[in-house]
């Protein structure tokens, strides 16, 4: 039985004539990891605020049964959000990190905050302005893991990492803390690292959703046919969603034709989510 902890129905958001969020509506339930993916500008950062109540909105919002907006004290005990690695003062040192964090967040575990810094080199006196960048991360997901948090928020949390770092911190990220009664939520411009752990995808252009499914549902409805030449024709003929060329031969995207169906015009195989998001976003531009 499912068990959706948000609820957003119709969600609007201007700024000025701006239309930042159009008619936005989705569910999420708990123990699931959701990719919210689209091109800056698209209304990402204005539906996270919403939901971490940090703007007022109009629809219909509610996440663990709290209104966000009226109601952010009490959620912010089950939430924790991470905007990126960049955010901790530079001035500051380890431990006063740690004090801090402790500080604030009631459901945070200095015990388990020390177990995860030992598996690290940083020592407590160093001041974050003289870690490396991994060092940085590494003592972000020590914090970050430490808070017992129902639903934890990712807003291109490896922004400017390296590739080495970037796999660390996802692979440490579901092995120590994800489990079945914690969701997550991250958005990312490097979906391909991402879309081996993602369960739901979310796609958002222009303030608007325009695709909204879980990853098993999305492996059956998505095919790309790398199609032969003498089938060309018979492909276009079935309103592929996008048509691209690799090495002069058209490659074909389809949604709701049967994999059976699309084996008699070439090759077929799963498109990547940067390949599903591309031809998504050229057909709404289209």
């Amino acid at each position: 039985m499912s068990n959706p902890i948000i609820n957003a129905k119709g969600l609007n958001k201007r700024y000025g004539k701006y239309h930042a969020l159009k008619d936005v509506s989705f569910t999420l339930d708990s123990g699931r990891i959701l990719g919210l993916i689209g091109p800056n500008g698209a209304g990402k950062t204005t539906l996270l605020k919403s939901l971490l109540g940090l703007t007022p909105f109009d629809g219909e919002l509610s996440i663990f049964g709290l209104n966000p907006h009226t109601q952010r004290d009490e959620l912010m005990k089950r939430v924790c959000f991470i905007a990126d690695v960049a955010v901790l003062p530079r001035w500051m040192k380890v431990s006063e990190a740690i004090d801090f964090v402790e500080g604030v967040h009631p459901r945070f575990s200095r015990e388990l905050c020390e177990k995860y810094m030992s598996k690290t080199k940083i020592k407590r006196n160093s001041k974050v302005k003289s870690l490396s960048k991994g060092m940085v991360v590494q003592l972000h997901l020590a914090l970050i893991m430490s808070i017992d948090a129902d639903l934890l928020i990712l807003d291109e949390p490896t922004l400017g990492l390296d590739i080495l770092f970037r796999k660390d911190f996802y692979e440490q990220l579901l092995n120590d803390y994800f489990d079945e009664n914690r969701t997550i939520i991250i958005t990312t411009h490097q979906v391909e690292e991402v879309e081996h752990i993602l369960s739901d995808l979310v796609f958002i252009q222009d303030g608007k959703i325009v695709l909204d499914d879980s990853m098993d549902a999305i492996a059956e409805s998505y095919y790309e046919v790398m199609v032969e030449k003498e089938y060309e024709e018979a492909a276009l003929a079935m309103n592929p969603l996008n048509v691209r060329e690799v090495f002069g031969q058209k490659v074909c995207l389809f949604s709701g034709i049967a994999k059976s169906q699309l084996q008699e015009l070439g090759k077929v195989r799963k498109p990547s989510v940067a390949d599903l998001f591309v031809a998504k976003m050229k057909g709404e531009a289209a």
